[in-house]
């Protein structure tokens, strides 16, 4: 028996040794520190060390948890001698893509670091603690989760105590749920009291510290502002109203022996006199009235019937005119010896030729309505200076008159296309107006099929298969108005497929938005894909009936719906002011949110909350203030946004960019117009840093 037993006894013990050599651990931790001896208020890094065996390897920190793969965690227990600054760091982990996940994850092999900054506020400090981990290995496919404790207590600490910089996200958490810094549950009205210090009901709106005033941008566009001015008093010149005047100059300068400096004060003339326009619409331009008259529903209808009636009469239906006695007083100045005679002498000019021009100049005027006060200065400067210096030329060197071409019925065609034109940017205004006040009028595709119908009259006009009064008889079509008819009906078919829902990036601002398409195939289709399902907010946006963000993104519209859903889903807001009748907002939206990257961004770590500033919805008599800034009673969902923007970010430009953590507290520099995609996904991506480092 007693053999029995000996061999009983030793085959148990072999089980067990070949049990516990089952017990694997490939991975190895030790702990360390950026330094052991500091003082109160400075920060230490504490360094995490792992030794990994050969096959295997272990996953990081800073990946989707939601992937599939076990990711590394760490939970630090809460102590008054220390803080955490920002998240914890893994460093330089490997990335790779799952197959079976369907997601990129990050690990290392045989060696990992990770490292966590605190900042140290009592003498005796001690920071303990667990974490989670997996070690796997493709050699055999095995994963095996961990777990562990650590502490760091051997430091040599000098130094009063210091204060904590800011609560942690997880201490905010813990008070508005009842708990204590010390766990101790917080009952009544203390709790109430609390929970209204952390996050007061009443918000107070955006917080912009003085690290983030935004420089000056307000010039920006005027450059080009003024070259498409330019352009217009070049259109100018070739109008059946301007051209004949050469001639006459040529005559007035040779015809008395006029100098080179009177031919030069001749053509500053000129621009005098039209930037005296600009000069005196200026006033009317201010931030206000700019706004008021790029979103009010009368003066864009009156800008849409100006445009209308200036079409009509480049088509020839009537004439505009000034009283032909002023224009004949100023012609008898003009008569005059000197330089008054050479001053009257462009104001005869600029008179007679009013009725080609006026169109032009009335448009540049009108456009530079929703711009700044020097816009319809610089307008005016640009179409003078077009206008100004072919005739400074002539009248300098009147021989080059022999090689101009004859006066003709190519002139009249020059205004008809002109006319063309106007009429279709006269639909702007009124896109503008039917946004704002939501009359549902003039849709998208309603837009476009307006927009195809007139440029395809226009390539058939130059074409020579229309014919108005005033053109001349075509036995054949030139070149020039070839190719022109070419690059007329390729426009054409570049609008077609907009009327199914193509998103028509080059036209960006200038057509109603992409939410007022009835019929929008393209978005059917990429709505089917789910790719619009994948996230969600937290409840109904309020005005998301008659209000909506472009490509599908959900949010909201509401500033304090917004924050409350942001503080919910432990997210930052993105803040878009923006507007009905903001060219450059829509621009931004087709060209730069479009982007994959961007779109994901908005999507899955942003709260999206959009302000228009010029919403006409008139808001419940409850909801109505004064505003501390200009002493006028908010009535409407435009002017409470406008009021915001203006009070608490310092700006009243749009389109506007904001990025906010659930303290108001603004998180990076705003931006704004943009078109640099990688510049705006910086923007973002830094946003996020500062989140995490400030909140979680």
């Amino acid at each position: 028996m007693s053999i029995y037993k000996s061999l009983l006894f030793l085959i148990l013990f072999l089980s067990s040794f070949i049990l516990k050599a089952q017990i694997l651990q490939p991975a190895s931790w030790s702990y360390d520190v950026s330094t052991d001896k500091a003082k109160t208020g400075e920060e230490i890094e504490l360094i995490f060390n792992v030794t990994i065996d050969g096959d295997w390897y272990l996953y990081s920190s800073d990946f989707d948890r939601d992937c599939g793969p076990m990711v590394t965690t760490f939970e630090f227990e809460a102590d008054p001698s220390y803080e955490l600054i920002g998240d914890l760091v893994p460093v330089n982990p490997k990335e790779k893509y799952d197959d079976i996940f369907e997601c990129d994850y990050t690990y290392f092999r045989e060696k990992a670091q990770f490292r966590q900054k605190i900042r140290i506020l009592k003498s005796d400090l001690s920071v303990n603690g667990s974490y989670e981990y997996q070690v796997c290995t493709d050699v055999d496919g095995r994963c095996i989760p961990f777990d562990d404790e650590f502490s760091f207590t051997a430091f040599t600490i000098t130094g009063d105590d210091v204060e904590a910089s800011s609560l942690k996200k997880k201490e905010l958490i813990e008070e508005v749920e009842g708990k204590g810094k010390d766990g101790v549950e917080i009952e009544g009205d203390l709790l109430a009291d609390q929970q209204k210090v952390l996050f007061s009901e009443e918000s107070q709106g955006p917080i912009l510290s003085d690290d983030y005033k935004l420089k000056g941008k307000q010039n920006v566009g005027l450059g080009w502002f003024f070259v498409l001015s330019f352009l217009a008093g070049l259109a100018a010149l070739l109008t059946p109203c301007v051209f004949p005047m050469i001639p006459m100059t040529v005559t007035y300068f040779t015809g008395k022996g006029k100098g080179l400096p009177q031919a030069v004060f001749y053509g500053v003339s000129i621009i005098v006199i039209y930037s005296i326009i600009g000069f005196a619409v200026a006033p009317l331009m201010g931030p206000e009235m700019a706004n008021h008259l790029s979103t009010e529903w009368l003066p864009n209808l009156i800008f849409f019937a100006v445009f209308v009636i200036f079409a009509l009469s480049f088509f020839g239906l009537f004439e505009i005119t000034l009283p032909h006695s002023f224009v004949n007083k100023m012609d008898r100045q003009a008569d005059r010896g000197g330089y008054l005679g050479v001053f009257f002498m462009a104001f005869t000019l600029v008179l007679v030729s009013f009725s080609c021009t006026g169109p032009l100049v009335g448009s540049i005027l009108v456009e530079s309505a929703g711009g700044q006060v020097l816009k319809p200065i610089i307008g005016m400067a640009g179409f003078s200076a077009a206008f100004a210096i072919p005739f400074t030329l002539f009248a300098v060197f009147p021989g080059w008159l022999n090689n101009l071409p004859k006066s003709g019925g190519w002139l009249n065609s020059v205004k008809v296309v002109l006319g063309f034109l106007e009429l279709a940017f006269a639909f702007k205004f009124l896109s503008i107006a039917d946004q704002a006040f939501h009359w549902g009028i003039l849709d998208r595709e309603i837009n476009i099929a307006i927009w195809i119908v007139i440029f395809s009259l226009l390539g058939f006009y130059l074409l020579g298969k229309l014919r108005l009064a005033g053109d001349d008889k075509k036995e054949h079509t030139s070149v020039p108005r070839l190719i022109m008819a070419m690059a007329t009906f390729t426009f054409v078919v570049y609008l077609i497929p907009g009327m199914w829902g193509a998103p028509l990036k080059a036209l960006a601002g200038y057509l109603p938005p992409m939410s007022t398409h009835d019929f929008d195939l393209v978005g059917l289709n990429r709505g089917s894909s789910g790719n619009n399902d994948n996230y969600a907010i937290c409840e109904e946006p309020k005005y998301g009936d008659f209000l909506h963000l472009p490509h599908g993104l959900k949010g909201y519209f509401d500033y304090d719906q917004a924050l409350e859903c942001a503080r919910t889903q432990d997210k930052p807001v993105f803040i878009d002011f923006t507007g009905h009748g903001c060219t450059n907002c829509r621009e931004m939206e087709a060209r730069v949110w479009s982007d994959p990257k961007i779109l994901e961004i908005l999507k899955n770590d942003y709260v999206v909350l959009a302000l228009y500033v010029d919403d006409k919805t008139t808001l419940p008599e409850e909801e109505w203030y004064t505003s501390d800034y200009d002493g006028k009673v908010k009535k409407t969902i435009g002017k409470q946004n406008a009021d915001l923007q203006i009070r608490r970010l310092n700006n009243n430009a749009q389109p506007f960019y904001v990025l906010l953590g659930e303290d108001e507290q603004v998180l990076v520099e705003p931006t704004a117009y943009n078109l640099e995609v990688q510049d705006f996904v910086s923007f973002l991506e830094k946003g996020k840093a500062e989140y995490r480092k400030r909140y979680l």
